[in-house]
């Protein structure tokens, strides 16, 4: 005779959801972020800015539990520690002259991680059709951005396959990961309009890269901890 099933209690349900929790630290770090940008307080902006990846590291391990343990996980968080290095490229990397190229490095690496993530271990349907719209996006903004591009052309162009990488791949994790990889890739948008092309204003995008940015980077970490704890789609 089988053994009866048992059924999760409330406080196992409970026990459950507040895993959650640091995601809402997250959210409110990002909040604090965008607005100290949108209301010119300067004092706040790079400081909240280096909260951001430790907050959301905090709410992948808090949700994943002894997950975070595994490869998938370890790869996770190593996506979100190069995302920090890259935020905080001024500070971490002080001997260069110029912060861009050690920013540019520290993300593309954080692109990689993520495309390895959502195409082989989290991988869970087929690329969607809709995908194709970023070879359209790849075309569009070379042909945008290459008459100011000089020397760094291919290396700008390679870069965007990255990125689009990034955006396609996160496709085939499930919905939520979906959406963060799209807004992931509006905010590389942004921010390579705002580096390669004249007369684009810095007080105009650089609200929006951040906050494309923030809510890109929450949508993947929670979408990818959902897979990994719930196996949803």
């Amino acid at each position: 005779m089988a053994a009866p099933t048992s059924t999760p209690t409330s406080a196992d349900r409970t026990s459950h959801d507040t895993r959650w929790w640091g995601f809402g630290l997250y959210v409110a770090a990002s909040v604090v972020h965008v607005a100290a940008m949108v209301f010119g307080l300067d004092a706040l902006v790079y400081p909240t800015k280096l909260l951001l990846m430790p907050a959301l590291t905090l709410a992948a391990l808090v949700a994943l539990g002894i997950r975070a343990r595994s490869r998938v996980g370890a790869l996770l968080l190593l996506a979100i520690a190069f995302s920090w290095l890259g935020d905080g490229a001024g500070i971490f990397f002080p001997f260069l002259d110029d912060e861009l190229p050690a920013m540019l490095a520290c993300f593309g690496l954080a692109h990689l991680a993520y495309i390895a993530l959502f195409l082989r271990a989290l991988a869970r349907r087929p690329l969607p059709r809709w995908a194709l719209v970023y070879v359209a996006w790849w075309v569009t903004m070379i042909a945008l951005l290459w008459p100011h591009l000089g020397a760094l052309a291919i290396g700008v162009a390679i870069y965007g396959v990255v990125l689009g990488g990034t955006a396609a791949s996160a496709a085939r994790g499930s919905r939520i990961t979906a959406a963060g990889g799209a807004f992931f890739l509006a905010s590389d948008t942004l921010l390579a309009l705002l580096l390669f092309l004249p007369g684009v204003s810095d007080a105009l995008t650089g609200p929006w890269v951040m906050l494309t940015y923030t809510i890109g980077q929450g949508l993947l970490v929670f979408g990818a901890v959902r897979l990994l704890t719930r196996g949803e789609r």
